[in-house]
């Protein structure tokens, strides 16, 4: 009789009640593969709409489509059996309203498996976190640098750096905790003003360039393997794969140009 155990996802609520516990260990997949190995040791992963920019090579993530989202969470999710799984609403996909929302999130969730939705926005977003979550759709939410709202900051910006800002982006956080969200991105924020955010709500927030004191932390997988020739300053390399990646590259373009194709007798044993 077999004893093995069928391993369990990871649940909103477990990331919720991390608050103040072990740090949260979270990076962005965006297919099966690497989702298979980000699954080991992450949390949760993150299906971020800045797959447009990694992935399909966009300036922006502005141009991401629902359908792209969901192409790629499914992908996601088949890869991974542990991490919860949270995709992205990508613009355009849940701004006009709640129930807009709640068509685009129902979409992505019964379509793609994952186990949660992330939307970006603070005060302005209130209602349509509580609207979702009322309606079984657990949301992450998202402050302070918030890509999709890069046209209106005018480029990728620190937040926070004129003190005078900081009620604002506390007032943000208390909404969207205060509204049902069960975690908080603080991205591109000045380390005490992420802190003192963290201090302040009652959910984990997860930092990206933000402060060592909040509850966890994410990264784009690209930018930490070394795949993005420009990271953001913030980011740690903690492999340079794109070096690698091109050395395997030019051996094998030498070895066919050398006529040293594999053969079915070297290869098939």
């Amino acid at each position: 009789m077999s004893t093995h155990k069928p391993v369990r996802r990871i649940t909103v609520p477990q990331i919720r009640n991390r608050k103040g516990g072990q740090p949260i260990v979270s990076l962005t997949s965006y297919h099966a593969h690497t989702a298979a190995v980000v699954d080991k040791y992450a949390d949760f992963i993150l299906v971020g709409d800045s797959l447009g920019m990694v992935m399909h090579g966009m300036e922006s993530t502005i141009g991401v489509s629902l359908e792209l989202m969901i192409m790629h969470g499914t992908a996601v999710v088949r890869g991974t059996q542990r991490s919860l799984v949270v995709v992205d609403l990508p613009f355009g996909s849940y701004e006009e309203s709640p129930a807009v929302a709640f068509r685009s999130a129902a979409k992505v969730m019964k379509e793609t498996g994952c186990g949660a939705v992330k939307l970006e926005g603070g005060q302005r977003m209130a209602d349509t976190i509580r609207f979702l979550t009322e309606r079984g759709i657990p949301v992450m939410a998202h402050i302070g640098l918030t890509p999709q709202s890069s046209n209106v900051m005018g480029g990728f910006k620190t937040q926070g750096r004129d003190e005078s800002d900081w009620a604002t982006h506390e007032a943000d956080a208390a909404a969207v905790s205060e509204a049902g969200a069960f975690a908080l991105v603080l991205e591109g924020m000045v380390e005490p003003l992420a802190a003192r955010i963290t201090e302040q709500v009652a959910i984990p927030t997860i930092g990206i360039g933000a402060s060592a004191k909040c509850d966890g932390q994410i990264l784009v997988l690209e930018d930490m393997l070394g795949l993005n020739p420009n990271p953001p300053k913030f980011v740690k390399v903690y492999s340079d794969l794109g070096d690698r990646i091109e050395q395997a590259v030019k051996s094998y373009a030498d070895e066919v140009t050398s006529r040293k194709f594999p053969t079915e007798d070297n290869i098939y044993r």
